[in-house]
């Protein structure tokens, strides 16, 4: 039986095991995501209501977490948003329709909770498919002014976004320091960091920016 519930409290260290096992090596060698999840449930910005995890016949599988973020337009008027992050199925469970399923119930429960747009930054062949759009076409830039390619965003409820131009801040939980992440993870049982392609072709694609034209 497969269902989806909000995180508790015991969940915690499973999850992060499942966060660092799903993400090890796959954008750098070794990873940071158990972390910023360690770091973020604590942080005003995190959104519990909108914490949740993937159950399969009792074992969790799969888990993503939301924080709150803004869009700032030219005027200066603001929008409360979303991003979500970290979320991932366990290795053994991918491309089975599992994550899918988890994002999906969150952007319902998203809506009933008065959202109507997330930004996130990730690989586009990920997320298209969950309705998630370039930020260019909606004039949505980052803090520099840029078009990152690895920056989406979804509208939850159609036509939230007008085409104004607006800059998408982040939470500042985004901005951990890395070197605590490290230290961290080398408190955990010990996995070998490797390099992989999936490495290269995140950094192109984290490096990507889309003309702004």
């Amino acid at each position: 039986m497969f269902t989806i519930r909000n995180e508790t409290e015991n969940d915690y260290t499973i999850v992060e095991a499942l966060i660092r096992k799903a993400f090890y090596n796959l954008y750098i060698p070794g990873c940071v995501e158990h972390y910023l999840a360690h770091i973020m449930r604590c942080h005003e910005d995190f959104i519990p209501e909108l914490d949740f995890v993937a159950e399969l016949d009792g074992q969790v599988i799969g888990s993503i977490m939301y924080t709150r973020a803004g869009l700032v337009d030219e005027a200066g008027r603001e929008k409360a948003i979303l991003t979500f992050g970290p979320v991932c199925i366990l290795p053994e469970y991918q491309r089975m329709g599992y994550g899918a399923s988890l994002m999906e119930y969150s952007f319902e429960k998203a809506v009933s909770l008065g959202y109507d747009v997330i930004v996130i930054f990730g690989s586009p062949a990920n997320y298209v498919g969950r309705g998630f759009q370039s930020c260019r076409k909606h004039h949505i830039c980052d803090e520099n002014g840029k078009y990152p390619a690895a920056m989406m965003v979804k509208e939850l409820v159609p036509h939230a976004l007008d085409g104004r131009r607006q800059t998408y801040h982040g939470s500042p939980v985004m901005a951990f320091d890395e070197e605590a992440a490290g230290r961290y993870d080398d408190a955990l049982e010990e996995m070998k960091k490797e390099h992989r392609p999936s490495q290269e072709e995140f950094y192109i694609m984290s490096h990507a920016f889309l003309e702004d034209k």
